[in-house]
């Protein structure tokens, strides 16, 4: 483990990462790990040992210590305890694997003792409708900030720090490249919610036609960036595009049919140029600047491994 100069973050190689696993057991199965990653995000037992479970190990503390404050706090003010879970942010580029994250996350934190209960949303449910996004000549900016509708979105995280039961989030498909309307999947008081998404870490500076007061990180307890060089990014795209081309997007009821019907070569020609004018763009300015708001950044190298960690001191 080494300081950064004039950074307020550690940074651990994997190896010393790993070391922090203590006696963190392995609670998930091969067979299961194959369920939880990516089209394009292999996962192995050795990311999870190495990686995962020191991250799980240190959250734990991160609970523990929330959960102490508030019952000091209930009892300062001799009131009955709330349930308010705890939120774990989840931000970082289209293609470097955060759904992974997210999900190998609540697999593991959901077996730390009984009847722990860790909800997942990904704030792909908060983006405008196609149509809305149409009117308004924003399809070309879906995924940045002007794309969600980040009223909707904070008042969701809001209910839930307040304690409310019962919450609805919109669900998105990724199939028809759109919210289904009046689908909606009930949040009801986890112990932990892991919030996924490109935006979790942006502020109001990144919502030039609405600023919010307060913003989404305002409410997140622990977050995590995952980090990758920009043409590790680029990579993992167009590898994941050309995959899909193969596979998602051959089924009538895709919004992307009509790239399963490019050749090869304007395939690869077209998930470059997506990268380039769409997803980039978004990186640059919108994503990759809210790094440095991360309790926690793991950058990853060949292969979707991480390589180190950097925690903030």
């Amino acid at each position: 483990m080494k300081a950064i100069p004039t950074s307020p973050y550690m940074q651990f190689s994997r190896e010393q990462w790993a070391a922090l696993r203590d006696s963190e057991p392995m609670t998930l199965t091969y067979e299961e790990l194959l369920t939880l990653q990516g089209i394009d995000d292999k996962l192995s037992i050795d990311e999870v040992e190495d990686i995962y479970l020191p991250l799980s190990r240190l959250l734990s503390y991160y609970v523990n210590a929330r959960t102490s404050r508030q019952s000091v706090l209930m009892k300062f003010l001799k009131q009955e305890a709330q349930k308010i879970p705890f939120i774990i942010g989840i931000a970082g580029s289209v293609s470097v694997g955060k759904s992974t994250t997210a999900r190998v996350l609540q697999a593991l934190l959901s077996r730390w003792k009984e009847n722990t209960r860790v909800s997942l949303v990904t704030t792909d449910g908060f983006l405008y409708p196609n149509a809305v996004l149409e009117e308004k000549g924003m399809m070309l900016k879906k995924g940045f900030p002007q794309s969600y509708d980040i009223k909707c979105l904070l008042k969701f995280v809001t209910d839930i720090k307040s304690g409310k039961k019962e919450l609805k989030v919109p669900r998105y498909s990724h199939l028809i490249y759109d919210v289904i309307p009046d689908v909606y999947e009930e949040i009801n008081q986890p112990d932990i919610l892991i919030l996924e998404g490109l935006n979790v870490l942006q502020s109001g500076m990144d919502y030039p036609n609405e600023k919010p007061r307060v913003f989404v990180s305002d409410y997140v307890d622990f977050s995590i960036y995952v980090d990758a060089d920009e043409q590790q990014l680029e990579d993992w795209y167009v590898s994941r595009f050309m995959k899909l081309r193969e596979g998602a997007f051959t089924n009538p009821r895709s919004y992307f049919r009509h790239y399963a019907e490019l050749s090869e070569e304007d395939a690869l020609k077209t998930s470059k140029t997506i990268w380039r004018e769409i997803n980039r763009k978004n990186l640059r300015k919108n994503i990759l600047p809210t790094r440095g708001r991360a309790s926690l950044v793991l950058h990853k190298g060949e292969g979707h491994a991480v390589d180190y960690v950097t925690l903030r001191k």
